[in-house]
């Protein structure tokens, strides 16, 4: 019987990914967190303050055999998941708008690791979720993924990719909310992270600021969140 809670977070090196490790471990969870920057050492740091509760898996999400291995070695350590998380993605701004030059090697690359990454690694360890106590799966969206209310003329891959997170959200929910799974896409706020390389000062948030809301409203309080696209201040989004 598991009786420690259990959550799978991908893109834990830095960031929001890194933010909500930190404070899942400060609520008594048994962490894997997804690494995919060796060289980033702040999950090793972690694992000195936590070594009991903090497992690192190696995890590329443009890499099948990367999401199977990590799947694999979690499943060694677990016979649950309470909660998977995947908040890994990469961001490339697109310079150029529908009458310049569009890079669509990049677009291919963030639908790879923004749209399919999520579902590759969810379809991974669906069973162990299913098995879990609480049934929860969070995918770190954006409000760039909604239609309606798109003020965009640019930035199609990113965009893109996260409106199709929306959507595999929403039919994951469909399918398996039967059997007590409960789906969110949640967009983080525009947080201080290093998407780009160097941290985004011009940010409105620090990671750790959305990371303790998302924790707060989404994982303590989920029943109070009937919906499933949300900001993370709790606020609906729209389609």
């Amino acid at each position: 019987m598991q009786l420690q809670k259990t959550v799978y977070i991908t893109g834990a090196d830095r960031g929001l990914g890194f933010a909500l490790t930190k404070k899942f471990l400060e609520a008594g969870y048994f962490t894997f967190a997804g690494r995919y920057l060796e060289e980033w050492n702040w999950l090793a740091e972690l694992q000195t303050e936590y070594p009991e509760n903090l497992k690192l898996v190696d995890l590329d999400l443009d890499s099948d055999s990367s999401i199977k291995k990590a799947a694999a070695e979690i499943a060694k350590n677990t016979d649950s998941l309470d909660i998977l998380i995947n908040n890994a993605g990469i961001f490339a701004p697109d310079v150029d708008d529908i009458l310049g030059e569009l890079d669509f090697e990049i677009m291919e690359k963030m639908y790879r690791v923004n749209s399919l990454g999520p579902l590759k690694v969810t379809h991974s360890v669906i069973e162990l979720l299913l098995k879990g106590e609480k049934k929860l799966l969070i995918n770190i969206s954006s409000e760039a993924g909604s239609i309606a209310d798109c003020p965009r003329k640019k930035e199609y891959g990113y965009s893109m990719s996260k409106t199709a997170v929306n959507m595999q959200s929403k039919i994951i929910q469909n399918h398996l909310q039967e059997k007590g799974l409960k789906v969110f896409a949640l967009h983080p706020g525009y947080l201080k992270t290093y998407m780009l390389g160097d941290k985004n000062e011009e940010a409105d948030i620090e990671a750790a600021e959305s990371a303790a809301e998302i924790f707060r409203r989404f994982v303590e309080a989920r029943k109070d969140y009937q919906k499933i696209y949300y900001d993370y201040q709790g606020n609906q989004l729209s389609w």
